[in-house]
């Protein structure tokens, strides 16, 4: 349910009607497809996870802990979560957690955190066990519940316990998920715009098919012909001869490329005059090194299907993609989803017949490209979408591709609710060597509450406990432009300019 900012600001945060249930009565909540498994009080300091380190809950406030098995179908079994904080404590406000990956698991730590800050919190395993995606074969309702089903109807039953337990709904609710969480995050604004007003969704999985293509096509560059994998020993060559080319383009050297499509960096530069020296990369490198930069191509139109990696990004290469394996995350797709093969092997994909047929089969289960957000942005929900420059598993520029699009759909109008800030250095959803510390989700209740629309995100690098490092984030297109004085690892010393 939206509300104007003027209703919020005149509601203190912990007037909350006064029909509240106690926790144990929510067991017999009746909601349609639900059954509830759990309803427990849990005291200040006394969670624990079934796994892992309950130290790490120590210092959580009490709460009203909810468990409920949903089924939409007759093969769905959806686990979610919905911890509630003590009345006084509560904010007001929903706020719901994203998932990462094929990933069917609850992340208590997520809960944990938006508790703390006074949030009403909930959580799904999408339906499904485990990081693979062997649940799909066969089974067509648990790969539906995985792709939006899931996080609808958490969604859906999550607020009706926060209608019983505080007597009324959330006065505001907000989406926060980075990956695949950044995806499903989209997929909300564009299937369901009613139940979120504000979306935050880092690095987002939303152009599935094509992005499990890319994954793959990195694999088969380094693979199909091994004598151009290119080992991670020579990354830092690769990667420090970009950083000697372009580092400066921005006028300060940090080691960061504030704009990495502005790098015009020839990686045949790096060929060996002869066999096998350390310092230089072979013919067939070089060839998959231009390949993994420009991303897949499609073999009978030629047109592109997905961005490349940037330059700058390849000290990140073989946690993912370019290693001795491609990760599971992309060859599961088209192992079980598409072919329902589990012997199948990658170095066999044609990124032309095999593509076509991935993206038919989808029709938008898994894609989430639909730029028409007419909808959410009418009823007022707002977008903040971020995506690291230095992302070694969702090339970036999927990013700007998907912003670009809704701006075309909608007019620039669109900026009044959708705002994308892209963060040089950070590799996937966090870590690099960028500013990868950043509130989005204290501005997004700015933009939402208050109407303060985000021009700039103030962002820190943070190592060994101490900050080295602030900058700022810019809205797309802009970025950070050093004024030319002061300390370049102060924000003040900088602002957002134009390209």
């Amino acid at each position: 349910m939206r509300s104007i900012a003027l209703i919020l600001v005149a509601v203190p945060a912990l007037a909350v009607p006064s029909l509240a249930a106690n926790c144990d009565s929510l067991a017999s909540l009746k909601i349609p497809g639900a059954t509830i498994t759990l309803a427990q009080k849990v005291e200040a300091g006394a969670f624990a996870p079934p796994s892992g380190d309950a130290a790490a809950f120590k210092n959580l406030p009490a709460f009203c802990r909810v468990a409920a098995t949903l089924k939409p179908s007759s093969d769905s079994e959806i686990q979610i979560e919905v911890w509630l904080p003590e009345t006084a404590m509560w904010n007001t406000k929903f706020l719901a957690n994203g998932n990462g990956g094929w990933t069917g698991s609850i992340n208590y730590t997520s809960l944990a955190n938006a508790l703390r800050l006074g949030f009403a919190t909930t959580m799904t395993d999408t339906g499904h066990q485990g990081g693979s995606a062997s649940f799909a074969v066969n089974h067509p309702d648990k790969l539906t519940d995985f792709a939006y089903r899931a996080v609808h109807e958490m969604t859906t039953a999550a607020k009706e316990f926060v209608k019983a337990y505080y007597g009324d709904y959330p006065k505001v609710s907000y989406w926060n998920g980075c990956s695949q969480g950044g995806r499903q995050g989209l997929t909300e604004a564009q299937l369901f715009p009613r139940d979120f007003d504000g979306i935050v969704a880092g690095a987002p999985a939303n152009a599935w098919v094509h992005m499990m293509a890319q994954i793959l096509w990195v694999a088969q560059s380094v693979h199909n012909d091994e004598a151009a994998y290119i080992p991670p020993s020579k990354y830092p060559l690769i990667h420090n001869a970009i950083m000697q080319a372009c580092d400066a383009q921005d006028h300060v050297r940090d080691g960061v490329l504030e704009d990495p499509t502005r790098c015009k960096f020839d990686p045949r530069t790096l060929r060996c005059k002869a066999t096998g020296p350390a310092d230089c990369l072979t013919a067939p490198q070089v060839d998959a090194l231009l390949r993994i930069y420009s991303g897949p191509i499609n073999p009978r139109t030629r047109e592109s299907i997905f961005p490349g990696f940037e330059p700058g990004s390849e000290m990140g290469w073989d946690e993912f993609v370019a290693g001795p394996q491609p990760t599971p995350f992309a060859v599961d797709e088209f192992r079980y989803v598409v072919f329902k093969k589990p012997g199948w092997d990658y170095r066999t994909l044609d990124f032309g017949r095999d593509v076509d047929t991935a993206d038919q089969q989808d029709n938008g289960l898994l894609n989430a490209t639909d730029p028409n957000l007419k909808t959410f942005f009418e009823l007022g929900g707002k977008i903040l979408q971020y995506h690291g420059w230095n992302d070694q598993l969702i090339a970036p520029l999927s990013s700007v591709d998907y912003y670009d699009s809704v701006l075309k759909t909608r007019g620039p109008k669109a900026r009044d609710s959708y705002r994308l800030f892209m963060v040089p250095g950070m590799k996937h959803c966090r870590g690099g060597e960028g500013t990868d510390n950043f509130d989005m989700l204290s501005v997004i209740q700015q933009w939402v509450e208050n109407g303060k629309a985000p021009d700039r995100v103030e962002a820190s690098r943070i190592v060994d406990g101490k900050v080295v490092r602030t900058r700022p984030l810019c809205a797309y297109p802009q970025i950070a432009v050093y004024r030319g004085k002061g300390s370049t690892d102060d924000t003040q010393n900088f602002t957002c300019k134009n390209k």
